[in-house]
């Protein structure tokens, strides 16, 4: 069974929507197209001190540690 998260934070709930926003969706002045988006499976080795951090980070954010590590990746990527 799947953990549920009372609190839940801003940033990663746009993230999970991928939304335009409500204003420009209401105003009707743009058509959403949303490509198909595929996502592949993949497996990393990390030290137990990161997830340990991961896992308390997540938790005050009202999320589980992995979208917490896919939403840090998501916005570092093109840091590097």
């Amino acid at each position: 069974m799947k953990k549920q998260y009372k609190k839940v934070d801003i940033q990663s709930r746009e993230f999970h929507k991928r939304d335009i926003g409500d204003d420009i969706a209401t105003s009707r002045s743009a058509i959403v197209i949303r490509p198909k988006v595929r996502q592949f499976p993949t497996s990393i080795l990390l030290d137990t001190a990161i997830i340990t951090k991961l896992k308390e980070k997540a938790k005050t954010r009202g999320i589980g540690y992995q979208t917490m590590l896919k939403i840090i990746v998501h916005e570092h990527v093109n840091q590097y």
